[in-house]
């Protein structure tokens, strides 16, 4: 039997919507993670849940999302004649938040920062014009190819930040990304929305790719490194590939079972309602209207690149 085709609605720029592959429906890497099945129903009485009665959206729910950018690649020459790998990156983190109340969204705070990412024993902080990127030294050679992966762990402290400084009241905080050390955040919901790996073994997949618009499946225990509950929920939008519109949620191991199920609850309320649509966005459904916006808010926060690569070439041939 020849197999059915579907056209990923993602535009091909943004690479997909999952990582498929060998003929696999789904995400094509399976993941050694321990996974707990029988966490709010049996593994044998998993089904898709449809929103339950009585569960409203909060009024105000936080979205949370932070950008980075390499300004310039450096290397460093060190008095004893070795050289060691940089790179000048600039990072943002904001909070949209969406009052549901008044049907209005806003830029409840955001947050700059730039750094110089290197092992070199002798580096300084660069001052490029008017702009300082600080020093932050990594651990090891430095190698050029791992420098990048250095710049996440302080975006995710400017993440972490920016979203205390924006939170008052019973509000949900959506972060965009697994939760990884967030989890600590108080309502917190970790959003995944493209699918690297195959958690589930194939009977349980079933329920994911069966699920339709606003269902989700049984939260379920995720025996990653940063572990935590979790739950695959289908957004609306255009109907297509068994895994189209699938996003996995996440929240704190740290809580309890009714607490995790609740929050799953809260998910299928609010996050359907921020769905992007394909005439507007590439990477609809999964690319929540809010966080597109703050995306491109907080990417303009960044500065022009070219200037600033002009500036740092300018600073460094100053030094020498």
């Amino acid at each position: 039997m020849t197999a059915r085709l579907f056209v990923d609605a993602w535009d091909p720029a943004y690479g997909a919507s999952l990582e498929g592959g060998n003929g696999a429906d789904g995400p094509v890497t399976p993941s050694t993670a321990q996974i707990q099945p029988d966490v709010e129903l049996p593994a044998a009485q998993w089904r898709p849940l449809d929103p339950a009665p009585g569960v409203t959206c909060p009024d105000v729910v936080l979205l949370v999302d932070g950008v980075r950018r390499i300004d310039a690649g450096l290397w460093t020459a060190e008095d004893d004649g070795s050289s060691y790998a940089g790179l000048a990156a600039s990072y943002a983190a904001g909070v949209v938040r969406c009052d549901l109340r008044r049907g209005a969204a806003e830029l409840a705070g955001a947050r700059v920062e730039r750094g110089l990412f290197t092992a070199s024993p002798s580096a300084e902080d660069v001052v490029a014009g008017t702009i300082r990127y600080t020093l932050r030294r990594v651990s090891g050679t430095g190698e050029a190819s791992k420098l990048p992966a250095a710049v996440q762990g302080p975006l995710t402290a400017l993440e972490v930040e920016v979203s205390g400084a924006a939170r008052d009241g019973a509000d949900l905080l959506v972060v965009d990304g697994p939760l990884r050390n967030r989890r600590q955040l108080p309502r917190t919901i970790g959003y995944v929305k493209t699918q690297h790996s195959q958690y589930l073994p194939p009977a349980l997949t079933q329920v994911v790719t069966s699920l339709t618009a606003g269902q989700r499946t049984p939260v379920f225990g995720l025996g990653t490194a940063w572990g935590g509950w979790s739950w695959y929920l289908r957004l609306p939008g255009r109907a297509g590939a068994p895994w189209a519109g699938i996003v996995r949620v996440e929240c704190s191991p740290d809580l309890d079972v009714p607490e995790a199920v609740s929050l799953a609850q809260l998910s299928q309320a609010a996050l359907p309602r921020f769905a992007s649509s394909a005439y507007k966005d590439p990477r609809a459904p999964q690319n929540l209207v809010p966080i597109a916006g703050l995306e491109r808010r907080l990417r303009g926060l960044l500065g022009d690149a070219r200037l600033l690569h002009r500036a740092l070439t300018a600073a460094t041939s100053a030094g020498r």
